[in-house]
């Protein structure tokens, strides 16, 4: 007899509808996993166990998909009365006035929230490691890094915490941390989740999205998540149906550019990351695609533009002058050169993304999606990123590291981490698929036709702290 967290989302919440289980009985079963195992993994910053119990009582009449299922919100998120640290010990004590928006969805939507999952200090970095919780790593090999931003909300589904998790992506945020745990991440089109009522919208790099196990998860719980509030500074295509729909409809057959070259100067791709590249190819020219391979729509020279937004909006959260201290390292240099950027210099670098995505957009738009590593590496060992205590070095090496999602933030388009391979060593090596803007269904559609292929993206492996 399965787990309850062996089932899917969408199967716990068949079975809460059929009354085989209730919205309690799932809810303590994952405050006891995470009284457990959260200690060995880092997923969680905060557990709001008692409203977590409380939410699941009141659930009597199911309905909607993902009615009685739990997930968590990551800690870069507003809900109300709940402490909110953003990662950072400059926010200790703080409690959030107000839901963010995308928060009162999912509880409309019936689900159950377990608690607010560990970011990186206001979300900068590609590894979760902080001075508020221990750090966040990866349940295939405790020994690595979840990644970031959204690396605890990784690891709880990984570890089997939560069976879907809500994350955010302005870099990588999603796809990076489901590389490395083994996830299937959706980095939605830009203006497809609002962040209102208080979060700016800004450059629009930055989008909320779903983190499960399989496919059809993700694609419920975009369902859920997606809506546009007024006031948005952008609005996403409109989606004909439901992204769950799309999970069930095959794709026909499609035309897939592909390359490998990373658009970060100095950044090599490791060999295990080309063999799961390789592999991905294959299995979409098995299903009946056309693969193409093409040149890099970006380059290198927009690096640069790109790392000015970077230093801007890594001073957005404000932080009071007898706490600056607290501020870790990275954070602190970042915000230096950020606070040291002028507006023009801000403006022209938003200016050359636009023009160079609009040259992008005129070549990729001639496929149906864009198939690429997601990271150049295998998981890094907590610490790595810091090693020698030297923050520009640090910002180096996520450069290189991550020199693949952050290029779809710029354009705004959707993308999602395809988990496919495991390597010799039994970690987790993501490949990344892009579409058109506002075409997530057609990735969500290929996407399960690959995880049907392969007969599961986990099939039997499960990590060790399952």
């Amino acid at each position: 007899m399965a787990h309850i967290h062996d089932l899917t989302a969408l199967e716990q919440a068949e079975a809460v509808r059929r009354r085989e289980i209730s919205p309690l009985e799932i809810t303590r079963h994952y405050l006891d996993r995470i009284e457990r195992i959260d200690p060995q993994v880092g997923a969680f910053v905060t557990v709001t166990a008692e409203r977590a119990l409380a939410q699941a009582r009141d659930l009597t009449e199911p309905s909607g998909p993902l009615y009685g299922v739990p997930i968590p919100v990551k800690d870069l998120n507003l809900v109300k009365d709940v402490p909110i640290s953003f990662g950072s010990a400059t926010y200790a004590g703080f409690v959030s006035p107000v839901d963010d928006t995308v928060v009162e969805r999912l509880r409309d939507a019936g689900t159950v929230m377990l608690g607010k999952t560990a970011t990186p200090e206001f979300g900068l970095p590609c590894y979760t490691e902080t001075s508020v919780s221990p750090p966040s790593r990866t349940p295939w090999d405790l020994s690595r890094s979840a990644g970031g931003s959204s690396g605890g909300a990784a690891a709880a589904v990984a570890a089997g915490l939560a069976p879907a998790a809500q994350g955010s992506d302005g870099a990588g945020s999603i796809r990076i941390p489901s590389s490395v745990c083994g996830l299937f991440g959706i980095k939605p089109t830009r203006g497809r989740i609002s962040f209102a009522p208080i979060i700016p919208d800004l450059a629009g790099l930055s989008t909320n999205g779903p983190i499960a196990r399989t496919v059809a998860d993700a694609a419920a719980l975009l369902d859920v998540m997606s809506h546009h509030n007024p006031g948005d500074l952008y609005l996403a295509p409109a989606h004909e149906g439901t992204f769950l729909e799309c999970a069930t409809r095959q794709p026909g057959r499609l035309r897939i550019a592909r390359y490998a070259e990373p658009v970060v100067p100095g950044a090599t791709v490791h060999p295990d990351v080309l063999t799961a590249y390789e592999e991905a190819s294959k299995t979409l020219e098995l299903l009946g695609h056309e693969v193409v391979d093409i040149d890099p729509p970006f380059g290198p020279d927009l690096v640069p533009q790109f790392v000015t937004l970077w230093f801007a909006f890594a001073c957005v959260h404000p932080v009071a002058l007898d706490r600056q201290e607290l501020l870790r390292p990275l954070t602190a240099w970042l915000r230096e050169r950020g606070f040291a950027t002028s507006a023009p210099d801000f403006l022209q670098a938003q200016s050359s993304l636009q023009m160079a995505t609009r040259l992008a957009l005129s070549v990729t738009d001639a496929y149906d999606a864009v198939l690429t590593p997601t990271l150049t590496q295998p998981p890094r060992p907590v610490g790595w990123f810091e090693e020698g205590g030297d923050p520009e070095q640090t910002f180096e090496r996520m450069k290189r590291f991550a020199a693949f999602p952050a290029i779809y933030n710029v354009s705004g388009q959707p993308a999602v981490n395809l988990p496919l391979h495991w390597n010799a060593e039994g970690l987790p090596i993501g490949v990344m698929m892009a579409g058109r803007v506002g075409e997530e269904g057609t990735l969500i559609s290929l996407s399960a036709q690959v995880e049907a292929a392969r007969g599961g993206f986990w099939g039997d492996r499960r990590p060790p702290v399952w």
